[in-house]
């Protein structure tokens, strides 16, 4: 019997750092214009700034940027950075609030049903799982609602650990109904920390002020720190992946390999011609080369859902490109930069192999063999991760702030070409290659951003010289915003009914 089980998609509409309610009555003004007031009545700064339009303060900000490329201009530039974007993102993001871990049960006759067990009949959404973002995102849809025809094969119950994770997820009886309510299901914790990865981009400006300004606030994460919290995050994926996802990699080889050619291929010579083009010096070049060899980035998933992308296939490229960086990063780093400054290439292999593939490999294992266990140590994960990837983000900034503060444009200038490069070229790159608009999406952003963190520890562990750390700091804060802008541009523009599906489950 076909049931209609709808996606709730009414964005959730924040009020700047005053009310996180849903809003009820209707803004005279429009909403960037009511954000930039309470913002600035909340925080007065020491600028001249005049309660103007978000759009022309944006403008202006940017304007002053490229006039004076002082580290005021560029702070003034990051604010309106984040008041003109993170809200629509924030926004978007939290339409996720009615899909975000709830078990897919169907029941009838007092069986389980597995969400496999259903057809979908339309394309308007495609229930994929989300298996290895330390963010907890559950959901990918392109419309408000899908006919899915469900089998009344029972099968075997499954665990809440995998239930929790696959998209688009709904209680729904026999007759076919669903909760009306979006939170419904989701106790106060999972509101909080679903909120608090809702603003991911916010914490991310925010920490790049303080590390700029109040760098000793952070720069107590010092290396052995900084590894054990990188550690971590790769075992909060682990702990959400198993065997049967190394499975489907194998059943998309295609898809998964122009991934990571896009990844390991375009994104190296990029950076690596982008160094020689502007003659960087050795070792920012070196730098810049090594954080385009690193692997993508957790908050890639993330990116591809709000860009309406296949998140299933981003967290499986992200996993790929983790466990292929012990060989890739360190080879090609060596390849490509060995010629400008010494490469200890074993050095980087053996740190990427304890920092990245152990502790994946040891929350896969967990996950295989104490599922019981890892089913408690995921309830707090996601809010660890959240905490973590901050630090991880502001540290690297408050490490380097006298850099950044003296040479300002000309430190971000390139990592910021490299990005929006990366960008462009992985789409176009996948569109040549035959992909559709989703999965174009999905290989571009994660082209465009990778583990920047990781690309900082080995340039602090195995460069003498403390540039070679710069281009990865500036990459965190670059690679979270030109993301963020990316997936909202995408989700705005909305995808063919029939795209190419390339990914098979």
């Amino acid at each position: 019997m076909p049931c209609t089980l709808p996606c709730p998609v009414e964005p959730l509409r924040f009020r700047w750092a005053v009310d996180l309610s849903l809003a009820s009555q209707p803004q005279a003004k429009s909403p960037f214009d009511h954000y930039y007031d309470q913002f600035t009545a909340l925080r007065p700064f020491p600028f001249s700034l005049l309660p103007v339009p978000i759009s022309e303060l944006f403008a202006r900000s940017l304007s002053l940027l490229a006039r004076e490329r002082s580290s005021k201009a560029l702070i003034l530039f990051l604010l309106a950075f984040s008041i003109r974007w993170a809200p629509p993102m924030a926004s978007s993001m939290a339409s996720m609030s009615g899909c975000i871990r709830r078990d897919a049960r169907f029941q009838a006759c007092h069986g389980l049903y597995k969400q496999s067990s259903c057809s979908v009949v339309t394309r308007g959404l495609q229930p994929r799982p989300i298996l290895g973002s330390v963010f907890p995102v559950s959901c990918e849809g392109r419309g408000r609602s899908a006919a899915v025809a469900c089998s009344m094969k029972p099968l075997s119950i499954v665990p809440a650990s995998r239930t929790r994770q696959v998209l688009c997820k709904a209680e729904a009886n026999i007759s076919g109904d669903a909760p009306n309510s979006a939170s419904s299901g989701m106790s106060q914790y999972e509101r909080i920390v679903e909120l608090l990865t809702t603003l991911f981009p916010v914490w991310v400006i925010i920490g790049t002020i303080v590390g700029i300004y109040k760098p000793a606030a952070v720069t107590w994460l010092e290396t052995d720190l900084f590894t054990v919290g990188l550690g971590f995050l790769m075992l909060s994926m682990g702990l959400t992946l198993t065997f049967e996802d190394f499975r489907r990699c194998m059943r998309n080889p295609w898809t998964v390999g122009i991934g990571f050619i896009a990844q390991y291929l375009i994104k190296p010579m990029l950076g690596f011609f982008i160094a020689m083009t502007l003659k960087l010096s050795a070792p920012l070049a070196t730098g810049l080369i090594l954080v385009s060899c690193c692997p993508g980035g957790q908050a890639s998933n993330v990116a591809t859902y709000i860009s309406k992308g296949n998140v299933a296939l981003s967290v499986l490229m992200t996993t790929c490109s983790t466990i292929g960086a012990i060989v890739m990063t360190p080879l090609l780093t060596k390849l490509l930069a060995g010629q400008l400054v010494p490469v200890d290439a074993a050095g980087l292999a053996v740190s990427t192999f304890q920092v990245v593939l152990v502790p994946t490999v040891v929350g896969v294992l967990s996950h295989e063999y104490f599922p019981k266990l890892t089913e408690r140590i995921i309830t707090v994960t996601p809010l660890i991760g959240v905490i973590l990837t901050t630090l991880l983000c502001a540290s690297p900034i408050g490490q380097v702030s006298e850099v950044l503060k003296a040479q300002g444009a000309q430190l971000i200038i390139p990592v910021a070409v490299l990005h929006a490069a990366a960008f462009a070229l992985g789409y176009w790159f996948s569109r040549l290659s035959s992909f559709g608009e989703s999965t174009s999406r999905t290989i571009s952003i994660e082209c465009g951003m990778q583990s920047s963190a990781l690309g900082f520890l080995l340039a602090q562990k195995h460069f003498t010289n403390p540039l070679v750390a710069v281009p990865s700091a500036v990459s965190v804060v670059c690679m979270a915003l030109g993301g963020s802008a990316l997936a909202v541009f995408w989700r705005n523009k909305s995808i063919p009914l029939d795209d190419k599906d390339d990914f098979e489950e």
